[in-house]
């Protein structure tokens, strides 16, 4: 069974936290956020090159 997560506020602090916690734990993420494109960039980027070790 596939594990799918939707972490709001996933652009920094406690949501980009867990979002990285979830993928490591081999969660599909979904970050969701309102303000920070660039800084959901960034989690998003760290949460695939960590994927592709």
């Amino acid at each position: 069974m596939k594990k799918i997560a939707l972490v709001t506020g996933g652009s920094r602090g406690i949501g980009a936290a867990t979002a990285k916690l979830l993928a490591k734990q081999g969660f599909s993420v979904c970050i969701n956020f309102i303000k920070s494109k660039i800084e959901a960039n960034r989690v998003v980027a760290e949460i695939q090159s960590h994927a592709e070790k």
